[in-house]
């Protein structure tokens, strides 16, 4: 367990014994959860007594194993549904174009195209023509690729998606419109964890982008960083790159499995 100190430490070991509870879909003994946890057994008692008075965690009998609680479910559940994204993901974009003085967006995939919900401008000059709430297609952005790489994460799921919405449209010459090159840009960024866009949407534009999943399996949103070519070299984007998966991977939890 985490061997940093807690400033509340019965909060702490309730939060504990949820986390453990969490990883077993099979529930966990009373012994078990002494091994796992290190806690004394009569305080882990306790604990439990109070989180099953909650509905935080649950026990079929006297018996049987702990199990995470309906209440801890209905909390999360509840919790995504209600979730603002442009609130929660804010902070993470200011920090972002602080750290980097690029123009930072968050979008949301939308059928065959992204929506900008969210915009932090560079302090630096550069042009682009993007507005929160417009719109661009998802196969011409970095943010939309990133997107599309985790929404649709096999060949024939995306192969389906771009006969929904063909034709792949070219805004630049750069633009893959060819459903071969998309397919296998998309996997590209699954292994590599991050999407870029060359150019292939504005001319004379590059961005770095990430998916935004918050425990979800596929993206409630992406995060990307823009800025003319000439500060977006190769290098410098593979700095960003790591950057945003930084900042994201430690303030927002990843897709779950």
């Amino acid at each position: 367990m985490d061997a940093n100190p807690s400033p509340v430490e019965s909060v702490d070991r309730a939060l504990r014994i949820l986390q453990l509870l969490s990883r077993s879909a099979t529930g966990l003994t009373l012994d078990e959860l002494v091994s796992a946890s290190g806690l004394p057994r009569s305080s882990l008692h306790r604990l439990l007594a109070a989180l099953k008075h909650r509905g935080f965690a649950a026990q079929y009998n006297s018996h049987s194993p702990y199990f995470l609680g309906s209440e801890a479910v209905a909390v999360a559940f509840g919790y995504y549904e209600r979730m603002d994204l442009r609130t929660l993901i804010r902070p993470v974009m200011v920090t972002l174009q602080q750290r980097l003085q690029e123009t930072v967006h968050m979008a949301m995939l939308d059928g065959g195209d992204v929506v900008y919900m969210d915009k932090v401008e560079s302090t630096q000059a550069m042009r682009i023509t993007s507005v929160i709430g417009g719109r661009n297609p998802a196969h011409c952005t970095g943010v939309g690729k990133a997107m599309l790489a985790w929404t649709y994460p096999t060949d024939e799921a995306i192969r389906m998606w771009i006969e929904k919405y063909a034709p792949l449209t070219g805004r630049t010459r750069n633009t893959l419109t060819s459903p071969a090159r998309l397919i296998a840009e998309l996997a590209r960024i699954r292994d590599e964890g991050h999407a870029v866009d060359m150019e292939e949407s504005e001319d004379g534009v590059r961005c770095v982008a990430i998916p935004v999943f918050f425990g979800k399996p596929a993206p409630v949103a992406g995060i990307s960083v823009t800025a003319p070519k000439g500060r977006m070299t190769v290098g410098r984007m593979n700095e960003i790159a790591a950057e945003l998966k930084r900042e994201v991977i430690e303030r927002m939890p990843p897709g779950s499995d």
